[in-house]
């Protein structure tokens, strides 16, 4: 029995025309055999490489065949390339190819386009199997113990196979390793394992996604001055950024969904981790532009999902600028009424002028997301984020997110605040069409100041200092 090895790179003509040579010798002869092995040309130097090194053969163009002497103990016994495979069919077994040039290149064309989908396949399938590290801090919190299942459902990153990694600081892995065997037990498809951590070591190692929630010394009334909290926040998040410097992965992206100085420590984080792109680092601010939604859905009687394009501006966790010049409702039972697609207005819906200045803004600034009880709406907050980040959701509209400044708005470089975004394709990028009245740049200015005094209070406590 003879059986032969035909390997080629993708788009070789003559790997196109030994490989038909090869299909006629198997049809006609009964005990010939031919194994093919096709290779993309950007692979091509490197395997054929490796392959010659292993098998001790000199070979260096495409095709290359041998014959497989396995059967007897030994390695392939190298024939050389198509010349010397069209000289062996002709000699042994009276074949020969007249292959048009036209035919080579046609079908070369073809096994190209062929390998690189098989390629994508191969990728595609790989990626389902490899895990995909996603990071939680302050894992026993409250929080996380509601978020974690939702990382893992397939709804927020889709068919990933995700690997939770649970980091708590202090002498908590008992308690951690309880809530890994809580998580374990729901045996979600795409749960391919828990890991918890008690210190820092090794952090975010191949981090896909790191989410920072509120820690211990964030919740509930606080003791420590302003600036030892600053201090505290400024050298902890200095760490953090470092070590997602060094471990994570080339693709991560850090949301920090904090509610006590959540710009600050975007901002830091995105500061000592200068490997990667501004861009990856953002603060959540979805859920003040849900809880701005809810109540103006409220006045006008229509469910929250039908209003859109609420923009919340400046300090996640101070003052910020609630935007309504482009927000709209959908479905509002007025003197005007349209099929479902229709929106009007919001701003010529409420005529009451003095509810927006003085009750309205007074409810929403009032409730204190730092609040344990208030856990929820973040947690809905990180979910849609992520699916909007990761493409598993459809973002129509204008989002409100806390991203590193570029200098738009008059909002200096390197500030970290809240501004309007689009998402689109798994990306997002800053709506800089938005027109600010004289009235919002002022209200903007005053926010940019507050920010940045809390970031110069903060950069004396870097180890090196920041920049200013």
């Amino acid at each position: 029995m003879a059986k032969f090895v035909l390997a080629g790179k993708a788009d070789c003509p003559y790997f196109a025309k030994a490989e038909l040579l090869a299909d006629k010798l198997e049809k006609m002869l009964p005990n010939f055999h031919i194994h093919k092995i096709i290779q993309h040309p950007d692979e091509w130097e490197r395997w054929l490489q490796e392959m010659c090194q292993s098998n001790g053969w000199v070979h260096s163009k495409s095709p290359i065949v041998w014959r497989e002497l396995l059967d007897r103990g030994g390695k392939g016994l190298l024939l050389g390339g198509f010349n010397d495979f069209l000289e062996h069919a002709q000699i042994y077994y009276g074949v020969t190819s007249d292959m048009p040039t036209d035919t080579m290149l046609d079908i070369a064309t073809e096994n190209l386009e062929t390998c690189a989908a098989l390629m994508e396949e191969k990728a595609q399938l790989q990626s389902q199997v490899e895990s995909f590290n996603v990071w939680v801090t302050s894992a026993l919190s409250l929080a996380a113990y509601a978020l974690t299942p939702f990382l893992c459902n397939g709804d927020t990153f889709g068919q990933k196979r995700v690997s939770l990694h649970l980091l708590d600081g202090g002498d908590c892995e008992e308690q951690l390793c309880a809530l890994k065997m809580e998580l374990e037990d729901t045996a979600l498809p795409p749960l391919l394992g828990v890991e918890v951590h008690s210190d820092l070591h090794n952090a975010f190692l191949d981090a896909h996604v790191v989410i920072f929630l509120d820690e211990v010394e964030d919740e509930g009334p606080n003791q420590q001055t302003p600036e030892s909290q600053i201090e505290r926040v400024a050298q902890r998040y200095q760490e953090y950024g470092h070590l997602i410097d060094s471990n994570a992965h080339r693709d991560v992206r850090v949301v920090v969904a904090a509610t006590v100085y959540a710009n600050l420590k975007c901002c830091v984080l995105a500061q000592s981790a200068p490997s990667f792109p501004s861009g990856r680092f953002v603060a959540l601010a979805t859920h003040i532009e849900n809880r701005v939604k809810h109540h103006l859905a409220t006045k006008m009687a229509v469910h929250a999902a039908g209003v859109t394009n609420v923009t919340v501006w400046g300090n996640i966790s101070g003052s910020t600028h609630i935007d309504l010049t482009r927000a709209r409702v959908y479905r509002y039972d007025g003197a005007t009424w349209g099929p479902p697609e229709f929106s009007q207005p919001i701003l010529e819906v409420i005529y009451d002028r003095k509810w927006l200045e003085t009750e309205f803004l007074t409810v929403v600034n009032s409730l204190s997301p730092s609040q344990g009880h208030r856990s929820l709406p973040v947690i809905h907050a990180v979910v849609t984020l992520l699916q909007k980040w990761f493409g598993q959701s459809i973002a129509v509209g204008l989002q409100s997110l806390g991203v590193v400044s570029e200098g738009a708005f008059e909002v200096p470089a390197g500030l970290v605040f809240a501004v309007p975004v689009y998402f689109s394709s798994g990306t997002w990028m800053v709506a800089t069409d938005q027109e600010l009245t004289p009235e919002a740049k002022e209200k903007l200015a005053a926010i940019v100041t507050e920010l940045s005094l809390e970031k110069e209070a903060a950069w004396k406590h870097l180890n090196p200092p920041g920049p200013a």
